[in-house]
This record gives structure tokens, C-alpha cells and sequence, in this order.
């Protein structure tokens, strides 16, 4: 164990070498069109999502002071479920904290360093002690600002030790966030044919335009030439959604029942565990039934649909990989039954209206975007590798009971 000195906040703060806030109290009279991020605990996941939140307007954002990021934060949500931490890059959006959320800044770098402390705070010192700030209220959970200013302690290495750590462990996660953002844009490109092909049919209506091919010949010979009455490409059978798949309601699995195992199970609201058995061989797509509708999951391996969810049963007309993004473009909300649990039902979703492609085109979709869902599946192999390494890592080196030597030779094997 390295003999390190453990410090208190309220002396960090009294030395002036750390700052910990919480967030802006904002009324909803003060949120507008343009203005700042309001992010709240929902937004934080090792990462802070700035995409799609409220936003705080401009007049009141001049009010909030302190309360919006800087770079070289750590956010730490404090309301529901507490104790999720996340690192505010530079790169990342200025935003401001709404107060389900703290934030801990270093006023002094080169004594208390900002990546290490993202560090710290997931440590199992910090976790025992949000648990017990958090353990201290009978509502529901919360963890005390003050508990954090006045109570709160941490076991602080040199600031060379700090530097290696952050770098070690940064290294890992920034990796694995490089992988996350090649994901989003590989599925991007994805999407983005497949709304070409079968939403603005677009190579068809290149075709009857008189425009030069975009296309592999053998891809472009697949297109008719010409658009029929109904906008559609002519040829083109007009049937239902399950003339190209079949939803099924997914399989009941109490908590009592589930066996940890190596397959996934999905909910509503996308993997919710995993269990010793599988129902659905992979790959698969899945979607929301009950609570939570219209997220859709692509499922490599096989799993367990629970009853929440909607599961494709067959692809009649359609594959794994154009059924993930054909559902995505079908406005389930408004199949709503209307029950105060937002409910779908499977039977009435089955007769929407839908142009029904050749199953060559389907075949040549899959050829096309199979490299790229190939892709996509090692990037999330190798960064749950990554994960897993580093939250081996983390415990030790916050004790003091891994070197860092060892540390960079468990590093270079993954990264």
C-alpha cells in the first residue's frame, strides 16, 4: 500500500486547491430557444450529453455564475441514482448544472489534478462515502453538498503519481470513447443508405431523372427505372409492415428467475442484465412494447426479449440489419393504446402501409452495409476489453496496490 496523505475537502477547499458546487435552480420560465445546455443527472454517463436538453436562455445564463462548466470538471449526479461521475474535456460543450447535479473543480492543477480526481471519485474510498452521505436521508436518495464540502476525504498520491494514473487510465477510456464516436458514424453511414434505397428511393429516382450511376453496376441494376402513381418505385409490391417482418411480444422472466449468464436481456429501454438462457438466436432486433417506446436495439448475439419488449420473429421480406433501421422510421408513439403505461400493440403496427422491395435489394443492402456492422461489433468488443481493464485498474491504483510499471504492461496488451 502506498503511504499517501488523505486530506479532507473542507482543507482542499480552505487551501483554495478545490471548488464543489451544485447546480443552477432554474424555473421553467427561464428556459428558452437559444442559451446554454440544462443538463441534468440523466445527461451524465461517464460523458455529459448536451444533445437534445433544455436549454437555459441567454438572460438567465448570465445569472447562474459559477454553475457552468469549465473544462477539467467532474460531475457527479446527487438526486435518484447518485454517484455517477463524469469529465468535462475541453472539447466538450460549455453547458450549465442543473441541481441534481455537483460538480468538483481543481483550482490548483499542478497539486490536485482534474483527470485524477474523475479518477477519485469512482474510487471505492469515494463510493463508500457517497453511500453513506446518501444513506443518510429517508427520502429518496441524495447526496449532501454539504457532505461533500465538510465530510468528504481523499487519499491524494504526488502530483507525478496523479499525471501517470490520469494518463494510464485516460488512455483506456479515451479508446473506448474513440470507438463510441466511430460507432455513431458508422451508423450514421448505414442510415444513410438505407434511407436512400427504401425511404427517398433515390437511386430510382436517379434512374428516371436521366443522372449517372452512384452505384456498383450490380447494386444499380437492382433499382427499377421509373417511379409508379404512389411515388414509389415502380414494380415494387404495395403491402403491410409484416409482409416484411413479424413482431413478437417478448417472454416473461421475473428478477427471481434470472440466472447471470452470457446472454443479454433486453427491455424497453435496451439491455437489462443477461441470463444462463437465450430465446432469440442473434442477430436480432428488438423494440420497446411497454413503458418506454420507439428505441430500437440491434442484438449481435443471441437473448432473451422480456415482455416489454417487441422482437422481429420473422423477416419475411426484410434481415436483421434493414429491420433495425426500417422500425426506426415508423412512428410507434402514435400507437399508443392510449393506457397510462405507453402501451404498443403489435397487430395494429403489422398493417401499416409499406413499398415491399425485391429480395435481391434487400440482399444487396446487407452486402453493402455488413462491412460496416462488422465493424461496429469489434469496436464493441474491444472497448468492453478496454472497460474491463480499466475497472480492474482503477481499485488498485487508487490504493496504491498495483505499480505503475505493471500497470502499463496490462495497458499495452488491450490498447
Amino acid at each position: 500500500m502506498a503511504e499517501w496523505p488523505v486530506f479532507y475537502t473542507r482543507d482542499l477547499i480552505a487551501d483554495d486547491l478545490l471548488e464543489i458546487g451544485d447546480g443552477y435552480r432554474a424555473k421553467n420560465s427561464e428556459m428558452g430557444d437559444s442559451g446554454l445546455p440544462f443538463v441534468r443527472a440523466g445527461d451524465v454517463h461517464g460523458r455529459v450529453n448536451t444533445v437534445g436538453t433544455d436549454v437555459l436562455s441567454i438572460e438567465s445564463v448570465s445569472r447562474v455564475g459559477a454553475k457552468r462548466s469549465q473544462t477539467g470538471d467532474v460531475v457527479i449526479t446527487t438526486k435518484g441514482t447518485v454517484g455517477r461521475v463524469a469529465f468535462v474535456a475541453k472539447d466538450d460543450p460549455e453547458f450549465v448544472y442543473s441541481p441534481q447535479l455537483c460538480y468538483w473543480r481543481s483550482k490548483e492543477r499542478g497539486k490536485l489534478l482534474p483527470r485524477w480526481l474523475f479518477y477519485a471519485l469512482q474510487s471505492n474510498e469515494v463510493k463508500h462515502q457517497m453511500g453513506w452521505s446518501a444513506s443518510q436521508t429517508d427520502m429518496a436518495p441524495y447526496l449532501s453538498l454539504t457532505d461533500q464540502r465538510n465530510s468528504f476525504y481523499l487519499t491524494v498520491p504526488p502530483i507525478s503519481e496523479q499525471i501517470a494514473i490520469a494518463e494510464i487510465l485516460g488512455s483506456l477510456d479515451d479508446k473506448s470513447d474513440l470507438n463510441r464516436r466511430m460507432n455513431e458514424t458508422l451508423e450514421a453511414m448505414a442510415r444513410a443508405i438505407f434511407k436512400d434505397w427504401f425511404v427517398d428511393f433515390g437511386p430510382t429516382r436517379a434512374k428516371a431523372e436521366g443522372r449517372a450511376p452512384y452505384l456498383a453496376p450490380e447494386i444499380w441494376d437492382l433499382f427499377p427505372n421509373a417511379l409508379d402513381d404512389d411515388d414509389k418505385p415502380a414494380g415494387w409490391r404495395h403491402g403491410k409492415l409484416d409482409d416484411l417482418i413479424v413482431l413478437q411480444r417478448g417472454f416473461d422472466l421475473p428478477k427471481p428467475k434470472r440466472v447471470e449468464g452470457k446472454y443479454p436481456i433486453l427491455a424497453a429501454s435496451g439491455v437489462n442484465g443477461t441470463h444462463h438462457e437465450a430465446k432469440v438466436p442473434g442477430p436480432g432486433v428488438s423494440t420497446g412494447r411497454s413503458g418506454v417506446i420507439g428505441n430500437v436495439f440491434y442484438i449481435y448475439e443471441d437473448f432473451w426479449p422480456l415482455n416489454t419488449s417487441l422482437w422481429v420473429k420473422k423477416y419475411r421480406n426484410s434481415s436483421p440489419a434493414h429491420a433495425y433501421f426500417l422500425i426506426q422510421t415508423l412512428d410507434f408513439a402514435s400507437f399508443n393504446s392510449g393506457s397510462a403505461v405507453p402501451t404498443l400493440n403489435r397487430n395494429h403496427v403489422h398493417n401499416l402501409p409499406m413499398a415491399v422491395p425485391s429480395t435481391e435489394t434487400i440482399q444487396g443492402f446487407d452486402r453493402f452495409v455488413s462491412p460496416l456492422f462488422q465493424r461496429k461489433r469489434f469496436n464493441d468488443i474491444e472497448s468492453q476489453t478496454l472497460d474491463q481493464t480499466r475497472d480492474l485498474l482503477l481499485p488498485k491504483f487508487m490504493s496504491g496496490e498495483i505499480r505503475l510499471r505493471e500497470a502499463e504492461k496490462a495497458v499495452e496488451a488491450v490498447a
